[in-house]
């Protein structure tokens, strides 16, 4: 199987597209790790982010190194912690270090999202096969910390008890990941009636309990991340994303992070293009995405953020491997170009 390296008229073109999965993989370290920027730590959600931008550009031995480093990065009970470093001028596992020992629901149900994604470009069912046991066991933690009502916590403490409360980004892009970890299930005639039932109760609360989960108004991604993974649709789509578009859009520019910081990011902006792209709103998704310009440096690497209106980068000298990867993402879902481009288009999967 064989995919198309995205390209958007006028915005980006294949080659802007392989000198960003470039910048991506100049970053990754010789364990496969990848690093937000050099010498910074790895969280193994942006870690899966990084390796689907990499597979969308055809870059797949570098995917599946990616990969494999979650693979033997995973603790036994099936989770990862939430920040990794490498020694300098390491290149062993064993140099690598744990920055942060939370153990993070989302974080660590992301690795079935990505997954998927590799079988949907590359067809290799001996690559799923592998990533088989690595799923299960990190799906199967993730569900131990679900609530009664649905919810999934958002974290534990690795030697502690969990944490009392939910986020709805977190949850609902666990809900996508679910979807994922079935679709792997079925293709290897794997019955996991526990996930099944585990997403259609979450998908529930997501849709009709939002009391479930901590108030995080102020931030981006919950307006639009029940969107981009399918968790709503149709017409309750429309209505959330148009309801805070002027809290978080500043028009010409981007999506703020946070409502009340003049802060534009190019990873939510990306994220929230994908989110109307997966609505059916194409031509919002291509605004957005050529608000992403602005952050991108000449080698096609992407400032994280821009302080307006004075045009400042903050993080100050941070391009991030994420942010890449998120435009790169975009750019696949608006164009249609790959064989994974329509992973977060709802169907019934639940």
């Amino acid at each position: 199987m064989t995919t198309d390296v995205p390209e958007v008229g006028g915005l980006l073109s294949t080659d802007d597209v392989l000198a960003s999965a470039g910048a991506i993989a100049a970053l990754q370290h010789p364990t496969g790790m990848i690093p937000w920027y050099p010498g910074g730590h790895c969280d193994p959600w942006n870690h899966v982010e990084t390796a689907m931008a990499l597979d969308v550009a055809g870059l797949t031995a570098a995917a599946e190194h990616a990969y494999e480093w979650l693979v033997q990065m995973q603790r036994p009970d099936g989770s990862w912690f939430n920040y990794y470093v490498a020694a300098p001028g390491t290149s062993r596992l064993q140099d690598i270090a744990v920055e942060d020992a939370k153990l993070d629901t989302n974080v660590c149900a992301y690795v079935a999202t990505g997954v998927w994604h590799h079988w949907l470009l590359t067809g290799d069912r001996g690559f799923v096969e592998h990533l088989w046991p690595t799923v299960r066991r990190a799906v199967d933690w993730v569900l131990t910390l679900q609530t009664e009502r649905g919810e999934i916590v958002w974290a534990r403490e690795a030697f502690d008890r969990p944490w009392s409360y939910a986020l709805l980004t977190g949850s609902s892009s666990i809900w996508h990941a679910l979807g994922c970890a079935l679709r792997i299930a079925d293709l290897l005639d794997v019955d996991r009636p526990r996930w099944r039932l585990g997403r259609q109760v979450l998908g529930r609360v997501l849709r009709e309990a939002p009391e479930a989960f901590a108030p995080k108004d102020a931030w981006a991604m919950d307006w639009y991340y029940p969107v981009l993974t399918g968790a709503l649709t149709g017409a309750e789509a429309h209505e959330r994303l148009a309801s805070r578009w002027e809290t978080f859009v500043m028009p010409g520019l981007g999506v703020r992070c946070v409502s009340d910081e003049p802060w534009v990011t190019a990873a939510e902006t990306a994220e929230c293009a994908m989110a109307h792209a997966v609505s059916g709103d194409k031509a919002t998704a291509l605004d957005l995405l050529s608000w992403t310009a602005d952050h991108r440096d000449e080698a096609g690497a992407y400032w994280t953020g821009i302080v307006h209106p004075d045009g400042i980068h903050f993080p100050e000298g941070e391009r991030t491997a994420y942010t890449a990867a998120a435009v790169i993402l975009a750019a696949d879902a608006i164009s249609g170009a790959s064989a994974a481009s329509g992973l977060f288009v709802p169907d019934d999967a639940e």
